[in-house]
C-alpha cells in the first residue's frame, strides 16, 4: 500500500467503535503525511536535479507572497502599536510601545501571521494542484514511469517553503515594527528615535531565534498537511475542493496549537 493512499473505515452501529476507528484513522493519516515529508527531506540531496522546479516554487512561495505579506505585516504592527499605546498612555508609558511591538512581532505575530498567509495561499494551491493530479490519475502515471512523487512533487515544495518561510517572517517582523513606529509617531506622539531605542534595547536574540524556529516548523507543517491532503484526494472536482478546504483548516489549527507549545517550551 502506498503511504499516501487514503484509508476509510466501515461504519458501525456502536458509537465507541466508530469513535475509536476515526481516531485511529486520524493518527494513521498523520503518520503517513509525516512519512511523505520525511522522505522528501531525505531526498533533498537531489536538489540540483530539481533546481528548476525548486526555483519555480521559491518564486511562487516567496515573491508572489510579498504583496499580501506587506499589507498584513504593516497593519498588524499598526494595530499592535495603537492598542498597546492606548493602554500605556493611561499610565504615562506610551514611550515603551516600541518594546511591546518588537517583542510581540518577533516572538509571536511575525511567524504566526506569515504562516497563516502561506497556509491560505501557497498551501491551498499545493493541495489543489496535487489533488487535481491525483484524481486525474497523474500520480499513478508517475509510479508507472518509476518516478517517486515525494521526489518529484513534495521535495521542491518542501525546500522552497523551508527557505522562504523564515525569509518572509523576517520581512514581516521588520514591516510590522515600522508600522508600529508610524502609529507611535502620528497617534501617540512618540519620537521615532525613542521608539527605535526602546524596541532594539529590549529585543534579545532569543526572541528572533524562537520566531525563526516557529516559521520553519510552520512551513514544514503546511507542506506536510497540504501534500498529504492532495495525495489523499478522491471523488473528482468535489474532492479537490474538499481537500483544499480541509488542508487550510487543519493548517490553521496546527499552527495555533504547535505555536503555543513552542512558546511554552522556550518561555
Amino acid at each position: 500500500m502506498r503511504i499516501y493512499e487514503p484509508e476509510f473505515f466501515e461504519e458501525s452501529n456502536n458509537f465507541f467503535i466508530n469513535t475509536g476507528r476515526k481516531n485511529l484513522l486520524i493518527f494513521r493519516n498523520a503518520g503517513r503525511g509525516l512519512l511523505i515529508s520525511l522522505e522528501s527531506l531525505l531526498l533533498s540531496f537531489r536538489f540540483l536535479h530539481r533546481r528548476k522546479e525548486i526555483g519555480k516554487q521559491l518564486y511562487t512561495t516567496g515573491i508572489k507572497s510579498f504583496a499580501v505579506t506587506s499589507v498584513v505585516a504593516l497593519f498588524t504592527g499598526m494595530i499592535l502599536s495603537l492598542q498597546a499605546g492606548i493602554i500605556l498612555r493611561d499610565v504615562g508609558q506610551e514611550v515603551n510601545v516600541g518594546t511591546l511591538v518588537a517583542q510581540t512581532m518577533c516572538r509571536e505575530m511575525g511567524p504566526f501571521m506569515t504562516a497563516l498567509i502561506l497556509a491560505a495561499s501557497v498551501g491551498a494551491a499545493i493541495a489543489a494542484e496535487i489533488g487535481t493530479m491525483t484524481v486525474a490519475e497523474e500520480i499513478d502515471a508517475l509510479h508507472t514511469m518509476s518516478i517517486n512523487p515525494a521526489d518529484y512533487l513534495v521535495m521542491p515544495r518542501m525546500i522552497a517553503m523551508l527557505i522562504m518561510a523564515p525569509v518572509l517572517t523576517i520581512y514581516t517582523n521588520v514591516v510590522g515594527i515600522l508600522g508600529g513606529m508610524l502609529i507611535a509617531k502620528t497617534q501617540l506622539g512618540v519620537a521615532p528615535i525613542a521608539y527605535y531605542n526602546n524596541a532594539m534595547m529590549t529585543l534579545a536574540n532569543k526572541e528572533i531565534y524562537v520566531g525563526l524556529l516557529k516559521s520553519i516548523v510552520f512551513g514544514f507543517i503546511i507542506v506536510t498537511v497540504c501534500c498529504y491532503r492532495g495525495f489523499a484526494t478522491t471523488n473528482g472536482a468535489v474532492g479537490v475542493g474538499k481537500a483544499t478546504r480541509t488542508s487550510v483548516v487543519h493548517n490553521f489549527l496546527l499552527i495555533l496549537i504547535i505555536g503555543y507549545f513552542i512558546t511554552r517550551i522556550f518561555y
